[in-house]
């Protein structure tokens, strides 16, 4: 890391006992004042977030976590030479990671937390159930080799998932793994809860994974989708290959970028041919305006962001 990169920080932790309204009005004032931007979600089960900013800003988010007694906050840390969002949210929800269900207390009971250095010899193990908790998109740019993918649209499918394809291996070893850990939080809670006797889960999830393993002794395939500007990331948390058509949101990997008929903003080789072109006259007007924009110095939340425009 250096100066002329933001700092990203994603975080979580269930718990009940806390402030919910002064957490999110402190949190909330602080990121504004300092320009902070991404998303945190606050609930009654707990807290989960990722921003991203200046160093020194950051640092102070983790000052303000602990103020409030999150000491067990999951943290993981990584770098972008741009500003990765475009705006702040920082907002109520009825669960920090949607599963709606009464069978998961993460506060109460989780899967065994497998670190990122012994995580290799569990999935080596022919005997363990390698089971990757991420929606279909996400698995299809990268994974641990022999990893399930349950093929889930949505976190709330995993229980149909496991009703329908786990049901006869409560008994037998069962490893799980998601992007920074806390959908396997309540994944595992939901597994403990059906009566499955042996969960285990990557402990920081894929990005402390990617952060910590070296390349050569990395057991991992592709890349990881991260939630924000980047995408993808690969080895080392480094920015990925992976675009987003903004046209249709699908993810596309380099020889999609390199087609003729991917236009960036406008259309994609996945689009194309389902984009009106009404559509299409619409998105080159949009961005024929952003254009414009960037010439004349003015602001726009699609032009990339610096820390040098934080200065």
């Amino acid at each position: 890391m250096n100066n002329k990169q933001f700092t990203i920080i994603t975080f979580y932790q269930f718990k009940k006992d806390f402030d919910q309204t002064q957490v999110l009005s402190e949190i909330k004032y602080f990121c504004t004042f300092n320009k902070i931007k991404g998303t945190v979600l606050i609930a009654s089960e707990g807290i989960n977030g990722t921003l991203a900013g200046l160093k020194k800003d950051i640092n102070n988010i983790v000052n303000i976590l602990k103020k409030h007694n999150f000491v067990n906050v999951n943290i993981k840390f990584s770098y972008s030479k741009f500003m990765p969002f475009q705006k702040l949210k920082v907002k109520y929800k009825k669960e920090i990671v949607t599963l709606r269900t009464k069978y998961s207390d993460p506060e109460i009971q989780t899967g065994i937390h497998i670190s990122f250095n012994e995580w290799n010899n569990i999935i080596n193990d022919k005997n363990t159930i390698l089971l990757d908790v991420r929606n279909d998109f996400e698995v299809q740019i990268g994974s641990f080799k022999g990893a399930i993918n349950p093929k889930t649209k949505n976190f709330t499918e995993f229980k149909a998932y496991v009703k329908n394809n786990l049901n006869n291996s409560k008994d037998k070893n069962i490893a799980m793994f998601c992007t920074g850990g806390i959908r396997c939080e309540k994944a595992s809670s939901y597994l403990l809860a059906k009566g499955f006797k042996n969960v285990c889960q990557l402990e920081g999830g894929i990005l402390k994974y990617l952060e910590k393993i070296p390349e050569n002794k990395s057991l991992w395939n592709g890349e990881c989708f991260v939630f924000d500007g980047r995408v993808s990331v690969k080895d080392g948390v480094k920015k990925g290959t992976y675009k987003m058509c903004h046209a249709c949101r699908e993810l596309l990997n380099l020889k999609e970028t390199n087609s003729k008929r991917y236009v960036p903003g406008i259309s994609c080789p996945k689009c194309f041919e389902k984009t009106s072109n009404e559509k299409k006259t619409r998105l080159r007007e949009r961005n024929k305006q952003i254009s414009i924009a960037k010439k004349r110095g003015l602001y726009s939340r699609y032009i990339k962001q610096t820390v040098a425009d934080y200065e």
